[in-house]
């Protein structure tokens, strides 16, 4: 295996890549240490090919083995199709891994004290002779690229990044970090990496930066997988990137413990889990689970959102009291009699009677749909109860033979079956579109205007078919879903089913709303409501986390409720530990300082963070009527679109942001997006047009924190629409 053991890694010489190269007088010393790492780069790539070549070779003899197995010959042929199935899977895995890591595998390169030398890179390589050619970025002996530095060089006298397109060097760009150290015979070349690396145009996918890692994200990226590891910082700080790089690392070092349950990221939407969605297969990690809190629930997708009032209230705590009361409600299309006939005698009960019983079975069983043998033996005793209740001299019934006898009777079960339904969690949440019915289980926790909010949304998504439920819906079903129970199903033997040849994943299929990952990554945790962490914590009942969150984007109004919540879906998790990241890599200095404005007063100064990057343009605000911002639009976007190479957003409040699209329709170009406020939340674009800041803030439950994300998204050029100043402080 190529993939370098993180006990078994060693620094070793590179005979192949001396300090100093033999170059014509007339070369300059960049291309000269260009052409140096570019005959180890190549010597790289050579061996990456071998890899290929052999693991392919592996896949094919994998196929062989499984030539002509059949139905009847796999329990013979057991052994021989397991050691198949292992080897196309290996060969795959291998294969996979090259593909993801092809592009800039070398990036770094470590000239120690000792004159050794390591070469850093996305995963590790060795040669035949087992020799290394290449360290993966998350083994120990890479730490010192990231966490070097003059007053802790950590051994290291010169660090180079390499920055490479496919197997060719491009550039390079050294530090030195032990200057008393550095031999005559050393060159130093270039400077900024990092910089360089900021200023690069955005694409629709987030880049990795294994590169350009820096000391406090490292780490962060390095700490415990135990327990749960908090990640905080402002806009542009890299939060979510050192967030996947640690769940990069976590699995490369503690795979025994970490892969085979699985990790799980969550973000807020489809848009951002897309938009970060190459970044953990660039680094060679293919099997970790991607979800928007729209997708966690299996069986159920959204990106409807809720106005953030109404997304607020479904987010309560006070929400799960109310589906408990709604679930002991009688189903709306429930008998509200029952009538059976036993030796004569009409054994009745009334509404009154079967709501009695009904509660009588809730407080005896927690989950309804796996109880309704419970519900039928405390139906037939309140069967039972009304006979007794008719005892005279005639009519004289013994109380187990009448159990026993309407317990088998067909007209019993088929009124037992529409009494007391195997319900669904959508069936429960449209019965609360009934106002009346709302009103019963609210009690006194809703008011009359929460109860009108509530009824009308779930009429909305549970009795229009285009609709379907929202995002915060969502946390409610899956309330719901455990509240109810799963009915208990019946075993069936499975027949094996192996077809010769087929391609093994290696992976044992996961149940229905899988409850044992063993590392779960929460993006832009402070929007998390409480009944959202609810749902989410189910997933982690055995998991250590990496939550990754600013308090001062934060659009939840009960902070307090909501860190209670957060906290418990933690459960045993006891060891804490927290990361502040206070470097602002992504926005100008211009930028970031006129979107912090919007939060003077509510922030506090010590949360925002120190943006490094000047590029000398300020933002611009443009006022225009209402009427024309479509135009004032427009022409903001064309003119982005000429100055810069990367992506052009448009951010808008969530109900205009249809009739955004509606305006760029005719600016045909894969750079421009458009997003609501609330879909813009992680995104990043070289340039920004922000409509109507005011609408930002009034959509809000947190006001002006919401227009703060939104200002923050820009990394070079931020033009704002508007029809008045009164936002800006």
């Amino acid at each position: 295996m190529f993939l370098v053991s993180p006990l078994r890694i060693a620094r070793s010489r590179t005979p192949w890549s001396p300090y100093v190269s033999q170059q014509p007088s007339n070369v300059s010393a960049r291309e000269a240490e260009i052409a140096v790492e570019q005959r180890h780069v190549s010597h790289v790539y050579d061996r990456l090919d071998q890899l290929r070549s052999q693991a392919e070779a592996m896949r094919d003899r994998g196929y062989e083995m499984g030539h002509g197995a059949n139905r009847e010959a796999v329990f013979e042929q057991a052994t021989m199709l397991f050691e198949r199935d292992m080897m196309v899977f290996h060969a795959n895995q291998v294969l996979q891994s090259l593909d993801a890591e092809y592009e800039g595998l070398v990036f770094g390169r470590l000239d120690h004290f000792d004159r050794e030398v390591t070469y850093v890179g996305r995963l590790g390589v060795r040669d035949a002779e087992f020799n290394n050619l290449v360290t993966d970025w998350r083994a120990p002996a890479a730490a010192a690229f990231y966490q070097g530095r003059p007053e802790e060089p950590m051994g290291v006298v010169r660090r180079r990044v390499i920055r490479c397109t496919a197997a060719r060097v491009q550039d390079v760009d050294d530090d030195v970090l032990m200057p008393s150290a550095v031999p005559d015979d050393m060159r130093v070349v270039g400077e900024g990496a990092l910089m360089a690396a900021l200023g690069r145009a955005r694409g629709e996918k987030m880049r990795d930066i294994v590169a350009t890692i820096q000391r406090e994200q490292d780490e962060a990226i390095r700490a415990p997988w135990r327990g749960v590891t908090e990640i905080t910082g402002g806009p542009g700080t890299g939060k979510t990137a050192v967030a996947l790089h640690r769940a990069a690392y976590l699995l490369y070092r503690n795979r025994k413990q970490l892969g085979g349950s699985g990790v799980l990221v969550v973000g807020p939407s489809p848009v951002f889990t897309n938009y970060i969605s190459r970044v953990l297969p660039s680094m060679g990690e293919t099997n970790v689970e991607l979800r928007a809190l729209g997708e966690v629930l299996d069986g159920v997708g959204t990106t409807r959102m809720d106005t953030a009032p109404l997304a607020a209230l479904k987010g309560s705590l006070r929400m799960r009291k109310l589906l408990k009361r709604a679930l002991r409600e009688p189903p709306p299309d429930a008998p509200a009699e029952m009538r059976i006939v036993y030796r004569g005698e009409v054994l009745k009960l009334d509404a009154a009677e079967l709501a009695k019983v009904r509660r009588r079975i809730h407080s005896k069983v927690s989950q309804p749909n796996r109880s309704r043998v419970r519900a039928a033996e405390i139906l037939l005793e309140a069967l039972w109860e009304k006979a007794e209740s008719y005892l005279d001299g005639t009519f004289t019934p013994r109380r187990n033979e009448l159990i026993t006898d309407l317990g088998e009777r067909i007209e019993f079960h088929r009124f037992l079956v529409t009494w007391w339904q195997i319900l669904t969690p959508e069936q429960v949440l449209g019965w609360l579109a009934d106002r009346d019915m709302l009103a019963r289980t609210a009690g006194k926790s809703f008011t009359a205007e929460e109860i009108d909010a509530l009824a009308a949304s779930f009429s909305q998504a549970f009795e229009d078919p285009a609709q379907g439920p929202s995002v915060a819906d969502v946390a409610l079903l899956d309330e719901l879903r455990v509240l109810l129970g799963h009915p208990p199903k019946r075993r069936r033997r499975a027949a094996p089913d192996v077809a010769a040849g087929a391609e093994s994943t290696g992976a044992p299929a996961r149940p229905a709303n899988y409850d044992e990952y063993s590392h779960i990554v929460v993006d832009e945790a402070q929007d998390l409501s409480p009944m959202q962490w609810r749902m989410i914590g189910r997933r982690g009942r055995y998991a250590s986390w990496t939550v990754v969150g600013d308090p001062v984007q934060s659009s939840w109004p009960d902070a307090e409720e909501a860190a209670q919540a957060r906290d418990a879906a933690f459960g045993a998790s006891t060891q804490r530990r927290r990361f502040a990241l206070r470097t602002n890599y992504r926005n100008s200095a211009e930028i970031f300082s006129f979107a912090a404005r919007v939060v003077h007063g509510i922030a506090d100064e010590a949360e925002l963070p120190d943006a490094v990057r000047s590029t000398g343009v300020q933002p611009r605000i443009e006022v225009a009527a209402p009427a024309e911002f479509a135009a004032r639009t427009v022409s903001a976007v064309r003119e982005l679109l000429d100055v810069v190479d990367g992506t052009i957003g448009v951010i808008t409040a969530m109900d205009r942001a249809g009739d955004a699209e509606k305006w760029v329709a005719a600016v045909h170009d894969d750079r421009l997006r458009v997003v609501g406020s609330l879909e813009a939340k992680g995104l990043e674009y070289d340039a920004v047009v922000v409509v109507e800041p005011q609408e930002l803030i009034r959509e809000s439950t947190t006001g002006p924190r919401a227009l703060y994300v939104a200002l923050t998204r820009a990394t070079q050029r931020l033009v704002v629409v508007c029809s008045e100043q009164s936002w800006l402080p």
